[in-house]
């Protein structure tokens, strides 16, 4: 249920974009990511900090591509979250407990060194899939950019779970 709500915005946006261009489909995804806030208020009575980021960058730079009509704004707006995600988990090396490990210790337990170097992996994969990104949308058309957002970065995080998944496997402590 979860990562279908958490989908939710960029789906909208894509099925919004196809059948009636880049500004209703920002329209909808500025929609979209406030109801996804308020779901989420709802349903489980609290809203993680990096929706509501993602919900003020959406807002920010989407009424900044809607007001100046200029769809550069929003094909900005997944690399600063990539970005923005790439920089709480590099900050997080400097607390008590990296990223990672306060997401998943419940579920899984690793080595200390383990979770730090998870953390730092997916601070490099979130930093290179923002760069990608600009790449993308600086040498490509508005649809090929709309195609590699939904298809692209999901296909490329499928595959970075997966890879991390066999490096995780070897390395959980089972209990004794």
């Amino acid at each position: 249920m979860k990562v279908l709500t958490d989908l939710f915005p960029i789906l909208l946006f894509f099925i919004i974009y196809k059948f009636f261009g880049i500004y209703a489909a920002t329209w909808a995804a500025i929609a979209a990511a406030i109801g996804q806030c308020l779901f989420y208020k709802l349903v489980y009575n609290r809203v993680e900090p990096m929706v509501v980021i993602t919900m003020i960058l959406i807002i920010v730079l989407g009424g900044a591509t809607l007001l100046l009509h200029n769809e550069l704004f929003i094909k900005w707006k997944p690399t600063a979250i990539d970005w923005a995600f790439s920089l709480a988990f590099f900050i997080s090396h400097f607390t008590a407990k990296p990223l990672m490990q306060r997401m998943l210790e419940n579920t899984i337990q690793l080595p200390n060194p383990i979770w730090r170097h998870l953390t730092s992996a997916w601070g490099w994969f979130f930093l290179c899939l923002g760069v990608v990104n600009i790449y993308v949308l600086y040498h490509y058309n508005t649809d090929t950019w709309v195609n590699f957002k939904l298809f692209g970065t999901l296909g490329l995080t499928i595959i970075f779970v997966m890879l991390q998944s066999v490096f995780i496997a070897k390395h959980v402590k089972h209990p004794t």
